[in-house]
């Protein structure tokens, strides 16, 4: 079925017809048959799973003769405490109190361990990529972008442990003490990654926490989990046993006992802030546990009387709207001054009419149907709400839906008794809020429990100015005339208040998921001809002044 090219009022019958038969999928972008998976990675070996699992169903449903049905993928584990337990122990004994086969490694042999295990990932691009569109319906054009900026983003972490290798392979003296400082790892961390960049965002804090020495509990995403299935080999192969684990299971069933047991050293999550709150509340040593977090935001879009309108609207839609506008840095409420929000809804309407939609192995397609089962009704809940308090759908046919897929609904006057004023919809909606002071804005960021990004569209430097000051002290970055979002990788991303805790970049995650250690003595012809003895052997791989090229 050919994507729709929408200038006209969007109807359910033309929504329907983008579902289409089996037979009608592109052989090049079907899974072939369906992946049930029946083992799972701890201690070194790939253990068999007998219990029960999880079905795994496509956003993507066939059209068939009973009706609609999401198609399977297939399965995977649903494992319990006990096996959870069991990897926990084994991440334990791997890490052992820091004197593991790991965690004394050298940088040089870590980092060829992690290059080793990038280069089988690659051997497995094609399967990867494939799930990523058929478990989470993201577009084929980009599964294969998330696939590719990951294998970059883990070659651009390895160049930058080089780099702060290098700067710490030199000895300090300073009034007469002589010490060498390296990162050393901190134990155990609990990795758990989120659905919309499946890949990417999880290994975002994975491949750090890893080749910094840390050992791993991995727990795949709910929407998302199949894809990791065909890595876990070349982690088995390329990292020593014990030291990368899989947990599979619910969250509530299996995580309790391991934040209870007060052996995770560190939690890190992509998801709800709900969630992690509740998570650091179970640990028994909250100062030994570090944190680090991506969670909620409820990104704004400011645009003033002096805003470029064309411009506005044409980064309004790519940052509201990219993939379905499930990214935590997607735009989720804009601003608009009154005397331009007329002109601005009439152009937003238009550019969200030219966007296509369909199923996601189309080219040129940006809207497709949305991986939570639940969300379709959610994003109707949200539009109702929004009607019963004053406001209208703007563009045509914005908000009807089928089965899995919602078309985008420009929403408008949005005001403060709304759920879309303060609520994170994580969806195709656009909420646009009229304002006649710049107070207004300023005064909705600094009462939000969200503070990741916020974007600014004016030419008038003055004007602009004034914006950025209030703002850089209530959100984390500050986009002039551009859409929120999080990269380049080597920039930092973090958020204020409910938003984030700790921060990633590729610098900045080695840093997170490490500590500062250093080696030091009074200077002293003993203790001098000591140094020299051990650096000479080579005998530690803390203290030593090897140059990694």
């Amino acid at each position: 079925m050919q994507t729709k090219d929408l200038e006209s009022t969007v109807t359910e019958e033309q929504l329907r017809s983008i579902f289409v038969e089996e037979e009608q999928i592109p052989e090049e972008y079907q899974l072939g048959k369906e992946i049930h998976q029946r083992e799972y990675l701890s201690n070194g070996e790939m253990k068999q799973w007998d219990g029960a699992t999880h079905t795994v169903l496509s956003p993507v449903e066939i059209k068939t003769a009973e009706g609609y049905k999401r198609k399977v993928i297939g399965t995977y584990p649903v494992c319990t405490e006990k096996e959870a337990m069991e990897a926990l122990d084994a991440a334990v004994e791997a890490y052992n109190h820091g004197r593991g086969q790991w965690p004394t490694m050298s940088v040089q042999e870590r980092i060829k361990c992690v290059e080793q295990f990038t280069q089988r990932m690659l051997e497995k691009k094609d399967i990867v990529v494939k799930l990523i569109m058929w478990e989470i319906g993201k577009p084929y054009a980009d599964s294969i972008k998330e696939f590719d900026r990951t294998v970059e983003y883990i070659y651009a972490t390895i160049d930058a442990l080089k780099d702060l290798d290098r700067d710490s392979s030199r000895f300090q003296i300073e009034q007469g003490i002589v010490a060498q400082i390296r990162r050393s790892p901190l134990g155990v961390v609990l990795c758990m990654g989120p659905f919309n960049y499946p890949l990417n965002e999880t290994f975002t804090t994975l491949i750090p926490a890893l080749i910094m020495g840390n050992t791993l509990l991995f727990k795949p995403p709910k929407h998302g989990t199949l894809l990791h299935y065909p890595l876990l080999e070349a982690f088995k192969e390329c990292f020593p046993k014990g030291v990368v684990n899989t947990i599979y299971g619910r969250g509530h069933t299996i995580v309790p006992a391991l934040m209870q047991s007060g052996k995770i050293n560190v939690l890190t999550l992509i998801g709800s802030s709900k969630v992690a709150d509740e998570l650091k509340k179970l640990h028994p040593k909250v100062n030994r546990l570090r944190a680090i977090l991506g969670l909620d935001a409820k990104n704004a879009a400011i645009v003033t009387a002096n805003a470029d309108i064309n411009l506005a609207v044409a980064e309004t839609v790519l940052g509201a709207l990219s993939f379905n506008g499930q990214r935590c840095t997607a735009i989720k409420i804009v601003f608009v001054h009154r005397s331009l929000v007329n002109e601005f809804l009439e152009q937003l309407s238009e550019a969200v009419a030219k966007l296509k939609y369909g199923m996601p192995w189309e080219k040129g397609v940006s809207l497709t149907p949305l991986p939570e089962p639940h969300k379709p009704a959610y994003l109707k809940e949200c539009i109702d709400d929004a009607l019963a308090n004053g406001a209208e759908v703007i563009n045509e046919g914005g908000g009807k839906s089928f089965e899995s897929f919602v078309y985008p609904a420009v929403v408008y006057p949005v005001n403060k008794d709304m759920k879309l004023y303060r609520e994170e919809q994580f969806g195709p909606i656009v909420p646009v809020v009229p304002f006649d002071d710049l107070e207004e804005p300023i005064e909705y960021l600094i009462e939000s429990t969200h503070g990741q990004q916020v974007s600014i569209f004016s030419n008038d430097a003055d004007e602009t100015a004034s914006l950025i000051d209030p703002l850089v002290n209530q959100v984390s970055r500050v986009n002039i005339n551009c859409q929120c979002q999080r990269g380049p990788d080597t920039f930092p991303f973090t958020g204020r208040k409910d938003s984030a805790e700790g921060t990633l970049s590729v610098v900045d995650a080695l840093r997170a998921f490490s500590i500062r250690s250093l080696v030091a003595t009074k200077l002293n012809e003993k203790n001098k001809h000591l140094l020299n003895e051990i650096v000479s052997d080579g005998s530690s791989n803390f203290l030593s002044t090897k140059f990694i090229f």
